[in-house]
């Protein structure tokens, strides 16, 4: 070979090498490229993963926390009933046995919902809130400000923070003129 082919034949090896260099480096960067999509892909599908571990989580607590609404919701007749019976046999003369009964009866399911933290809502003489009242009528009150609870027709009860029943009540309103 002559020193030009030879000459030609080595910078034909360098361009080659370069091409070849090149093309690494290019293949390189396309891989670090991938590798970036693919741990950011992951790193969406972990937090994906843990917010609804949280989600399933939190659900799953107030599955828990709320489980005894309904049969909290059947005893709350039940609970009107023996205190209606414990007003009128407290009127009745030598019923005394019979309301000491009631009112042991009465403590023993006011005990239930205690446990099962169902609480009574405090409305008489409250600014009406219909979150937690239903009104059932209006009556003028020159002694109350008008949308105050005057009288509780119904006992309204609540399970943590969730109304189980609302407060049935008579709403204040401005005196006639």
């Amino acid at each position: 070979m002559s020193d030009q082919e030879q000459k030609l034949s080595s910078d034909d090896e360098a361009n080659g090498a370069e091409n070849s260099t090149a093309a690494f480096e290019q293949a390189m960067e396309q891989l670090r490229g991938d590798l970036d999509d693919a741990k950011e892909r992951l790193l969406r599908a972990q937090a994906e993963a843990e917010n609804t571990r949280k989600r399933l989580r939190r659900e799953l607590d107030d599955e828990r926390r709320y489980a005894a609404l309904p049969i909290l919701g059947d005893l709350l007749p039940v609970v009107d009933n023996v205190e209606r019976t414990v007003e009128a046999a407290a009127k009745v003369a030598g019923a005394a046995a019979v309301v000491d009964g009631f009112k042991m009866v009465a403590q023993q399911l006011s005990d239930v919902l205690a446990r099962h933290h169902c609480q009574r809502i405090d409305a008489l003489h409250q600014p009406f809130d219909p979150n937690k009242h239903a009104a059932i009528a209006q009556q003028p009150s020159a002694e109350y400000p008008p949308n105050t609870v005057l009288l509780v027709a119904q006992q309204g009860y609540q399970v943590h923070e969730r109304v189980l029943r609302p407060a049935q009540v008579i709403v204040s309103r401005a005196p006639d003129a």
